[in-house]
């Protein structure tokens, strides 16, 4: 204990000490960020001002890369595909990963057994679930057409055809809502059953309770989970890349861009140019993410807090 000075307090010594204690243990982790993250990130902002083939030296070329990005086709039609997947993708996902919880927060038999089978799919491999997606989406064979043939529907060609690719990998993602499902159990879990009782006496129905009183207390958590969800959506790329490629699909139905960045850094070599779409792209979900957090108290209540 010698490092600390005399005059410091027994109190004052021992927070010091519960904070060197707090940083030793987040070292790790402050360790990989600096060294595979933050270094990473910088080095990025580096290269976007050159022109580099990974294969030679980084030659300085300026704002050329951002000029040529500005001025690409391709890198607009990859921005117009990632915001149609996020405004198709996050509501849809937010309606079923809630209405999922809602459903495995009654109490029935074999509650814990179906709530571990709708959260399974979440740990499963973004390469196994784009095959297994392949299989179910197959125009000709799939399971989805097959039942549309049932009811005498001629099923779309969905990965073959530009205009059902977004939709098709829309459905692919509500396979895995598991993870908010869960966070959303926990927050209705969270909401006092006083307060549906009350408003029950005062002859609230299921849908005036749901309104006014379970939406409010679970605001929060609404909002972290379409936070997450719209930031995920704007960086798809496993369900893409490992469906099509670095192809972008039919008519490029399916270029995001996470993948046309991936496209330029390692099937174009040009990594001076994707390191200028990574930022492009950075500054694009930080001003959403701004954009999400300004509107936030509009709609997001916090129990206790008061408003002016």
């Amino acid at each position: 204990m010698f490092i600390f000075k005399k005059n410091l307090s027994s109190k004052k010594r021992r927070l010091l000490l519960e904070n060197l204690e707090g940083y030793l243990f987040i070292s790790p982790w402050l360790f990989g960020f600096i060294v595979f993250s933050l270094w990473a990130m910088f080095a990025s902002l580096y290269y976007s001002f050159t022109k580099w083939n990974i294969l030679s030296s980084p030659q300085l070329i300026g704002l050329e890369n951002y000029k040529d990005m500005f001025k690409d086709p391709l890198f607009y039609k990859s921005l117009r595909n990632t915001f149609y997947f996020t405004l198709l993708a996050v509501p849809s996902q937010m309606v079923v990963a809630l209405g999922l919880a809602l459903l495995l927060n009654q109490k029935i038999r074999g509650q814990q057994i179906y709530r571990t089978v709708y959260y399974l799919p979440t740990v499963i491999s973004g390469a196994a679930v784009a095959l297994l997606w392949m299989i179910i989406l197959n125009p000709v064979s799939g399971v989805i057409n097959r039942m549309l043939g049932w009811f005498g529907i001629e099923g779309p060609a969905w990965m073959l055809d530009p205009k059902w690719v977004i939709p098709a990998l829309v459905l692919m993602t509500l396979w895995g809502v598991g993870g908010p499902m869960v966070i959303f159990l926990a927050a209705l879990q969270g909401v006092p059953r006083a307060l549906y009782e009350a408003a029950e006496i005062d002859g609230a129905g299921l849908f005036k309770r749901f309104i006014h009183i379970t939406l409010p207390m679970i605001s929060p958590v609404l909002f972290f989970n379409f936070l997450m969800a719209v930031i995920g959506s704007l960086k798809v790329f496993s369900s893409a890349f490992f469906m099509f490629g670095t192809e972008g699909g039919p008519r490029n139905s399916a270029l995001f861009s996470v993948l046309y960045l991936f496209a330029n850094a390692f099937h174009y070599f040009k990594m001076g140019y994707a390191s200028a779409l990574a930022w492009g792209l950075f500054i694009i979900i930080l001003a959403v993410t701004l954009l999400v957090f300004k509107s936030s108290p509009l709609w997001v209540y916090y129990e206790g807090e008061l408003k002016k």
